[in-house]
C-alpha cells in the first residue's frame, strides 16, 4: 500500500475526533457545507482526511526492514525437516497432482483424488513445486524443478514462506494507514512476524496461510476503498457541490474512473480467499457491513439529508457486482477440474451410483454442485476425535496447540534430545489479545472511532461461528483461528498507539514529548511500556523459536518451554 502519513507531514492538521459513521460530535461546529456550496469546511476538511499518495522513503525503508526480518525468518532452514510434516501429506500431493494433470490426483493408485477444501491454496503449494522439484518416494513421482532443483521440502513449503511475508508486508502497510503512523504500522508487522503462530504456518504446506493472506488483502483493499470515496467526496464539495439537493444534483460526479475499484478488487481477493477454504464466507457480510456503515458516514459527514437512503441506493449495485466477481473468482480457480475429465465426480458415467450428469455446458456445473455438497456433508460430520482438536475458547489462551512434528533423533551434546514443531502462538502476544479486545471495545465506543469497530467486527467473524459449530461437538484445530490473527495483532497496536497518542487525541497521532504537557508523564510511560512490551514479546519469540522451527535441543529444554504441562504435549 503505497502511502505517506498526513499525520507526519507538517503542514498537516491531525483530526482531533474520529468516528464510526462519520457523525459528527456535539462538540464540534457544523461540517456540512451551506447548502450554497462553496466548498468544505476545514473540520470536514480533517474529517475525510487520508493517508496522502506521496511516497514516504522512510516509511517503506521501515517496512522494509520489517519484511527482511519476517522473510529471514521463514526462509532460512526452511526444508530442515526431511518429510511431510502433518496434514502436508495431503497438500503438497494435492498441489503436484494440480500442476501435472489440472487436479487432485492419487499417483500412488493413479485415480483421482477426493479431497474437501477448493483448490487455489494447493495451486499455490503446486507453484513452489514447479520451480523448485517434486519427489514422493510413496507415489514413486521424481520431477526437477522448472527454475531450480531443490530439496523437495523447499519445493512444497516455498509458496507458504512467499505468502507468509506477504502478509507482514500488507500488515504494516495496512496499519500504517488505518493509524497513520509509521511506527505503528511497523509495529503491527513486526508483533505478526514474530508470532510463533504465524512462523508455522508460513513454514508449512498447510493452507491457513494462504486463507490468512487473502483475508487480509481483502480487508486491506476495503480500506484503501473507504479512502478512495472520502477523497471522492471532498473533491466534488470543493467544487461546489450541495449534498441537500435531491438525486444526482447532490452526488459526487460519476463516471469510470470514480468508480469503487478498490471494493471490485476486494470482491476478487475473498473469492480468492473462499478458493482456499470455505471460512472465508463469514468474513463476507462483515465486509459488506463495513462498507455501508462507511459510506453512510461520509454522506452524513457532507450533510447528505437521507445517507442511509442515498447509500443503499448508490452502494448496493457495486457490492452486488463484488458478489459476483467473488464467486466468478471462486469457480475460475476449478478450472482444471472443469477443462478436464480427470476430476473425482468429474464424470457421470465413472461415478454411476451419484445423481451427476454429462450434458453439454450445465453437465459440469451440476457435477461441481454435487462434488461441492459431498465436501460439504464431510464437513458437517466431521466429528472424530483426535488427540490435538480443542474448542474456540481455548484458541486465545494457547489452551492446545497442534504438534506438527516431534522427534527424539538428532544430536544436541545431551542424553536424549528432542526436535518438536509446536503450532503455539507467542504467548506473551496471545495472552495480550483479549485485554486488547476488551480495551479496543472500551476505547472504541468512548472515541466512536471507526477503526475500533473494523478490528473488532473482523475479529469476531474469524471466531465467533466456531463457537456455534462448538455447539454440535465439531471437531476443530487452533490453526482455524488463522484469518482472525492480523486483526488481533491490530487490536494490540490499537491499545498501544492509546498508550502513547497525546491527550485528546487520535490513535497514531504524532507529538513530541514536551516536560510540561498535561499528558508528558503519561505518554512518556506509555511509550516506555509500549517499547517493552514489543521487546519483551521479541525475547519471548527467541526463546521458544527451537520448537517453532523443529531445531534439535536437549530433551530438558524442550520440557522447559511446556508451559502449560500436558496441554502443550
Amino acid at each position: 500500500m503505497t502511502s505517506a502519513s498526513t499525520a507526519q507531514s507538517p503542514s498537516a492538521e491531525p483530526a482531533k475526533m474520529v468516528e464510526v459513521t462519520g457523525e459528527p460530535s456535539p462538540t464540534q461546529e457544523p461540517t456540512a457545507p451551506s447548502a450554497g456550496g462553496g466548498g468544505a469546511s476545514a473540520v470536514l476538511r480533517r474529517r475525510f482526511a487520508t493517508v496522502d499518495s506521496q511516497v514516504d522513503r522512510f516509511s517503506w525503508l521501515a517496512t522494509a526492514v520489517v519484511v527482511a526480518i519476517a522473510a529471514i525468518l521463514r526462509f532460512v532452514g526452511l526444508s530442515s525437516i526431511k518429510t511431510k510434516i502433518f496434514d502436508e501429506t495431503y497438500y503438497a500431493k494435492d498441489g503436484y497432482g494440480l500442476i501435472s494433470r489440472g487436479v487432485e490426483w492419487n499417483y500412488k493408485d493413479n485415480v483421482p483424488s477426493y479431497v474437501v477444501h477448493p483448490p487455489l491454496g494447493k495451486w499455490l503449494i503446486g507453484l513452489g513445486e514447479w520451480a523448485f522439484g517434486y519427489q514422493d518416494a510413496e507415489s514413486k513421482v521424481s520431477v526437477p524443478g522448472h527454475l531450480l532443483t531443490t530439496t523437495p521440502e523447499f519445493g512444497w513449503r516455498f509458496s507458504a514462506a512467499v505468502i507468509g511475508t506477504l502478509s507482514v508486508l500488507l500488515l504494516v502497510r495496512i496499519g500504517r494507514r488505518m493509524f497513520r503512523s509509521t511506527v505503528l504500522g511497523c509495529a503491527a508487522g513486526l508483533l505478526l512476524a514474530l508470532d510463533g503462530f504465524h512462523l508455522v504456518l508460513s513454514r508449512t504446506a498447510l493452507l491457513d496461510i494462504f486463507l490468512l493472506f487473502f483475508v487480509l488483502a481483502a480487508f486491506g483493499a476495503l480500506v484503501l476503498d473507504r479512502d478512495a470515496r472520502r477523497r471522492r467526496w471532498a473533491r466534488a464539495l470543493d467544487d461546489g457541490l450541495d449534498p441537500s439537493q435531491p438525486g444526482r444534483a447532490g452526488r459526487p460526479p460519476t463516471g469510470w474512473r470514480t468508480w469503487p475499484w478498490w471494493r471490485l478488487a476486494a470482491g476478487v481477493l475473498i473469492g480468492c480467499a473462499c478458493a482456499v477454504k470455505w471460512s472465508a464466507l463469514y468474513f463476507v457480510p462483515v465486509f459488506a457491513l463495513l462498507v455501508i456503515l462507511w459510506e453512510v458516514g461520509v454522506r452524513r459527514s457532507a450533510g447528505v439529508r437521507r445517507p442511509w437512503r442515498d447509500t443503499l441506493l448508490d452502494e448496493l449495485p457495486w457490492l452486488v457486482l463484488a458478489g459476483v466477481l467473488m464467486l466468478a473468482t471462486y469457480v475460475a480457480t476449478w478450472s482444471g477440474w472443469l477443462l478436464t475429465d480427470d476430476g473425482y465426480y468429474r464424470l457421470a458415467s465413472a461415478y454411476p451410483s451419484a445423481p451427476l450428469s454429462d450434458r453439454p455446458v450445465i453437465g459440469p456445473l451440476i457435477n461441481l454442485f454435487e462434488y461441492h455438497r459431498a465436501a460439504y456433508g464431510f464437513h458437517a460430520q466431521l466429528d472424530d476425535a483426535h488427540k490435538y482438536q480443542s474448542w474456540p475458547w481455548q484458541w486465545l489462551l494457547l489452551g492446545r496447540p497442534v504438534a506438527f512434528h516431534w522427534s527424539g533423533d538428532g544430536a544436541c551434546g545431551a542424553p536424549t534430545c528432542a526436535s518438536e514443531i509446536l503450532l503455539l502462538g507467542t504467548p506473551l502476544l496471545w495472552w495480550s489479545f483479549l485485554p486488547a479486545l476488551a480495551a479496543l471495545a472500551w476505547l472504541g465506543l468512548a472515541r466512536r472511532d471507526w477503526r475500533a469497530g473494523a478490528i473488532l467486527l473482523t475479529v469476531a467473524a474469524g471466531l465467533l461461528p466456531w463457537f456455534w459449530f462448538a455447539l454440535d461437538g465439531r471437531t476443530m484445530f487452533s490453526f482455524y483461528a488463522a484469518p482472525a490473527l492480523p486483526f488481533l495483532v491490530l487490536a494490540v497496536v490499537y491499545v498501544l498507539g492509546a498508550l502513547i497518542a497525546p491527550a485528546g487525541g487520535d490513535v497514531g497521532e504524532v507529538a513530541p514529548l514536551v516536560p510540561g504537557d498535561p499528558s508528558y508523564e503519561r505518554r512518556l510511560v506509555g511509550s516506555i511500556a509500549a517499547g517493552a512490551y514489543v521487546l519483551l514479546v521479541g525475547l519471548c519469540f527467541a526463546y521458544f523459536y527451537p520448537i517453532f522451527v523443529g531445531k534439535v535441543i536437549p530433551y530438558s529444554d524442550w520440557l522447559s518451554r511446556m508451559w502449560l504441562d500436558g496441554r502443550w504435549i
